[in-house]
């Protein structure tokens, strides 16, 4: 009898820890998304804006333009990088840049007007 508590007492123990390793992983999620640039100078400004709090990676890609972006979805949800990136004057697929960042850009990087990439 002793046996048999001991055993199902590991075997709750092993279950909780699983449970909370498999909850932790869930709040990392990886998303990919459209961000409108031209240029390695795009790339940069691009990804330092997505690189908020809570983002653990990121990476732009200039030629298909996709964004793909690890977040911790307990520190920052992808509402709030489309935002980030949209003020550093770049829109993406849910928010327009902001139009007075956009304004700034260098002319290398207004993507708007069917500027070549380089």
């Amino acid at each position: 009898m002793y046996y048999i508590r001991t055993i199902a007492a590991i075997c709750s123990i092993v279950l909780l820890s699983t449970n909370m390793i498999l909850g932790q992983d869930k709040k990392i999620v990886t998303e990919e998304f459209q961000v409108e640039g031209v240029c390695n100078m795009c790339k940069s400004r691009i990804e330092n804006a997505a690189y908020i709090s809570g983002v653990k990676h990121c990476e732009w890609n200039k030629e298909t333009e996709l964004l793909k972006v690890t977040y911790n979805s307990k520190k920052t949800s992808l509402d709030t990088i489309h935002n980030s990136i949209a003020a550093a004057g770049h829109s993406t697929s849910k928010v327009e840049a902001d139009p007075e960042a956009y304004s700034k850009l260098p002319k290398c990087c207004a993507y708007k007007g069917g500027a070549h990439k380089h």
